[in-house]
């Protein structure tokens, strides 16, 4: 349109996009005068020229195309419908999907879950399963696949052991069952620390202090 209706060349049509693009309605104002001038000299009328202009203007204020304003509002209805019927549910699903990214979103999450007044647990190596998960209605699990420097190889390994021979006993008993390929000491410092060993009934300091034996015996 820029090259067409007002003698812009490529490169000054680009300019004018990417100030359409970043939103910058300065460098958008002093493109009006160069865009209507530019018009002027190719005989358009100048109220056309201001029309057409300000339709740009308007679309560079957050412009999109119907398609995609659609689809936009099909995700809105889908995703309010789960939150408003199945909240539970959808908390868990929100926030397993946020696992691996910022850990804000997953705070943020936490929070609204709160506010919604449900419970989101924290991970427990004998309740945890890799994703966020329902324990009843209004109670979420954390999921291990969330917690910092744990990884997905050790809690797959974690949760496969335990569902095949049921519960840890022990921090002992954890170290002995689990794949020794799976266990470092960043990733059992990092279950430790975030309470998923709290079942164990012992001390966070005292399973830090027996973590040297324990890797020593895997």
């Amino acid at each position: 349109v820029a090259v067409k209706m007002a003698g812009f060349t490529m490169g000054q049509a680009d300019l004018l996009r990417r100030a359409m693009a970043k939103k910058k309605s300065e460098v958008m104002e002093k493109q009006r005068e160069v865009f209507v001038q530019g018009a002027l000299k190719k005989k358009i009328p100048q109220a056309t020229a201001e029309k057409i202009f300000d339709l740009l203007a308007k679309f560079a204020e957050y412009g999109f195309n119907k398609s995609h304003s659609a689809a936009y509002a099909n995700i809105s209805y889908q995703t309010s419908y789960l939150k408003a019927n199945f909240p539970t549910e959808y908390m868990a699903a929100l926030l397993t999907s946020e696992t691996g990214g910022p850990v804000e979103k997953i705070v943020m999450y936490v929070a609204e879950a709160g506010r919604m007044g449900m419970k989101v647990l924290p991970p427990d190596i004998n309740e945890s399963e890799e994703d966020f998960s329902v324990i009843s209605d209004g109670v979420i699990r954390f999921g291990l696949s969330a917690v910092k420097n744990v990884g997905e190889g050790p809690v797959a390994s974690i949760v496969e052991v335990r569902h095949k021979g049921g519960p840890y006993k022990s921090l002992d008993d954890f170290c002995e069952r689990v794949d020794p390929k799976a266990l470092n000491r960043k990733v059992l410092e990092s279950l430790i620390k975030c309470g998923a060993c709290d079942g164990f009934k012992v001390h966070r300091s005292q399973m830090i202090a027996m973590l040297d034996a324990c890797l020593e015996r895997i």
